[in-house]
């Protein structure tokens, strides 16, 4: 492609920490939450109408359900959540619990996307100060429960998404400034075959949020530098847009023929003469990037 292109605002939500943002076709809507905040966003594409939600806890990373409702991972647990537009905005009633990584204090669920077989494969991050690499990387389903894979250990675990045959799986830590795939195998919960897959130059920030597009493509977030980059299969950037905020977190592709880029943001590690000339860091900002994106996969909940 070889193109430089712009994004622009196109919800001014301010979340403290927007992440996870995914698409509804079912709900015509974008879904994504605001972390620190404690809260969901959602917004539909159809009638412009933004609803929020209370959450109780902080929620690192969610997807839809086959069966409509939300799948939402939470700081130390998953639950399954119901969603129904009449509902008025309010606190979400869940499910009981899947617990994640309860004998550690320090980590939290972050980053994570089902992969094409329906299972949500996530990360957890290491909150505490040391930034150790104790974080992991877990393939969780409905009937298997949570399963460890077999990937280095990490401090903040992003970038997850799948090749368009799932076969492959990317994912980083992104205080290492690099992405890595490795070959994934959803039945078994096995990986096999880590290596790198893009290495970012000096003048580059932090890997984030990622997600692939029909060419076999990885579209990435790229924390501090305002920019989300497109990177071939073997690994060449070959598209830039340009966010008009400091700190891009997440990204997908969503209205009715998945043609439309829609990027989070973050309004932290910003100082305030940043914040005050972009009032509208934490938003939601949208490009047409000339290219169609492969749907997520609903997590099989039944």
């Amino acid at each position: 492609m070889n193109e430089t292109a712009a994004a622009s605002l196109w919800i001014d939500s301010r979340c403290t920490l927007g992440e996870g943002i995914i698409w509804s076709e079912r709900r015509g809507s974008l879904l994504w939450s605001d972390i620190q905040s404690r809260r969901l966003w959602q917004h539909s594409l159809y009638t412009n109408a933004v609803r929020t939600w209370t959450l109780p806890d902080r929620l690192g990373a969610l997807a839809e359900c086959e069966s409509g409702k939300l799948l939402l991972g939470f700081t130390k647990q998953f639950c399954i959540a119901p969603l129904y537009d009449e509902h008025p905005p309010g606190m979400l009633g869940c499910t009981p619990p899947v617990s994640v990584e309860s004998f550690r204090a320090s980590t939290r669920v972050n980053d994570g996307r089902t992969d094409r077989a329906g299972n949500f494969v996530f990360g957890t991050l290491n909150e505490h100060a040391d930034k150790l690499p104790i974080g992991n990387f877990y393939q969780f389903s409905f009937h298997r429960g949570l399963r460890r894979l077999d990937l280095p250990s990490v401090v903040i675990p992003n970038s997850i998404c799948f090749s368009p045959d799932g076969r492959t799986m990317y994912f980083c830590d992104s205080l290492e400034r690099r992405i890595m795939r490795c070959d994934y195998d959803a039945a078994e919960s096995k990986v096999a075959n880590v290596r790198e897959f893009v290495r970012f130059a000096g003048d580059q920030g932090l890997p984030d949020g990622s997600v692939i597009d029909t060419d076999g493509c990885l579209w990435n977030a790229e924390w501090g530098t305002a920019m989300v980059r497109r990177y071939t299969p073997c690994g060449a950037m070959d598209c830039a847009i340009a966010v008009p905020t400091k700190n891009p977190t997440c990204v997908v592709f969503g209205g009715s023929r998945l043609d439309e880029l829609y990027v989070t943001s973050s309004r932290q590690e910003m100082s305030l003469e940043e914040l005050e000339s972009t009032q509208h860091a934490g938003g939601v900002y949208r490009v047409l990037p000339g290219v169609t994106g492969i749907p997520d996969r609903t997590f099989k909940d039944s």
